[in-house]
């Protein structure tokens, strides 16, 4: 058995755990703790830790089918596992020494980037201080991932283009405090609160510097880190797979027993819904594909030692904001399709409906990452900046 199929097996295993707390993650906003402990015992948050660190060290497309798989059961638990597995890639930044104290067997690293917080150089590291929004998993993370821009004082340092001077940085769970604030329309149970760090000291090894990747640690120069942070950014399209896959699954129970009100046939001799259906599966098939085969493309270059251009990056970045919101159009015809039983608690269509529009939101997704391609496409700087790393 492959360690792809040793995980989804054990997805199959823990699924109970994760649909019996599904519906107090919603409530709670937050994931349950028996879940996250759940996913932690089966090894799923280490997918793409190095072996060197007792992890499995897949290939993107595996770790996609992964994070799929939990999101179909619950989003709020594939959302968390791909948050804490994506910031497993930023990992690279880091000194060996910082990657084995942040990267362990049992850590759970999650983050957000922005804002930057603030970093005062003292002796042997950094004060920080800052907050920061929209960090999924918090309540369940061992270590904080984010930003900060460099002062000296109250003063921010800058290179010779005027840009701040910026680090990657790692902060402990015990020395945050989590702001509870995440109050939304959907992925309600990612539990997405806000972080502050007030004055909090980091060693100096636990702030890399940021920029492209040249040097990685000395444990992450197998092919997975050679595709650097787009595993990452492409991790955020598999909970939308997931879900449109849930919606679908929903729906087929659904329609053969459903009356519409006022009506006199079930909906499976409706023809409407017959042709919605199938395009619902189309869009999310062919999304899939798209997303997975761009991927694999990488996957092969990374695999024969050659690095990612500029041009992959776009491909890799099309697919995924391609797959989000083929994925919402697929969900918002199965949601036509349930009528009214959309609206109910009873079923699981508002949530996916929310979830769905929430994830198409996302800024390394949304709909403006299409101008950014098209700008690669036609010969031209791209103003998307994560198209440097």
């Amino acid at each position: 058995m492959t360690a792809t199929e040793t995980l989804l097996e054990a997805v199959r295993d823990i699924s109970p755990i994760i649909r019996k707390y599904a519906d107090a993650a919603e409530r709670e906003r937050k994931m349950s703790e028996p879940v996250a402990r759940a996913m932690q015992q089966a090894g799923l948050y280490r997918m793409w830790r190095p072996k060197v660190f007792d992890g499995f060290e897949l290939d993107p497309v595996s770790g996609f089918r992964i994070i799929e798989a939990v999101s179909r059961i619950d989003s709020a638990a594939g959302w968390n596992l791909q948050i804490a597995a994506a910031h497993d890639l930023f990992a690279s930044w880091f000194g060996d020494r910082a990657a084995r104290e942040i990267f362990g067997r049992d850590a759970i690293p999650v983050g957000a980037f922005n804002p930057a917080r603030k970093a005062v150089p003292v002796d042997g590291g950094y004060r920080i201080s800052g907050r920061t929004s929209f960090v999924s998993g918090a309540y369940h993370a061992t270590v904080f991932l984010g930003f900060a821009n460099v002062h000296d004082g109250d003063t921010l340092r800058v290179d010779s283009s005027g840009m701040p001077d910026t680090r990657l940085i790692a902060v402990p769970a015990n020395k945050v405090k989590i702001v509870d604030n995440w109050n939304t329309m959907g992925m309600r149970g990612s539990g997405s609160h806000d972080v502050e760090v007030d004055d909090v000291f980091i060693p100096e090894h636990w702030a890399a510097p940021w920029g492209p990747l040249r040097n990685p640690g000395s444990a992450y120069t197998g092919p997975l880190y050679r595709l650097t942070i787009w595993p990452a950014i492409a991790a955020l399209v598999a909970p939308a797979l997931g879900i449109t896959r849930a919606a679908i699954d929903e729906a087929l129970g659904l329609i053969g027993n459903k009356i519409p009100a006022y009506g006199s046939t079930t909906l499976i001799k409706q023809s409407i819904v017959q042709s919605q259906l199938a395009q619902a599966q189309a869009k999310l098939g062919a999304s899939r594909a798209y997303f997975f085969g761009a991927f694999d493309e990488a996957w092969q270059a990374a695999l024969a030692g050659k690095a990612i251009t500029l041009q992959m990056k776009g491909k890799l970045q099309l697919a995924s904001t391609h797959a989000v919101l083929e994925c919402a159009q697929a969900v918002d015809l199965i949601h036509e399709i349930a009528g009214a039983s959309g609206i109910r608690e009873d079923y699981g269509f508002a949530r996916h409906f929310r979830d769905i529009h929430v994830i198409t939101q996302h800024g390394f997704l949304n709909a403006s990452k299409f101008e950014s391609v098209g700008q690669i496409l036609l010969g031209l700087e791209p103003e998307w900046p994560f198209f440097k790393f």
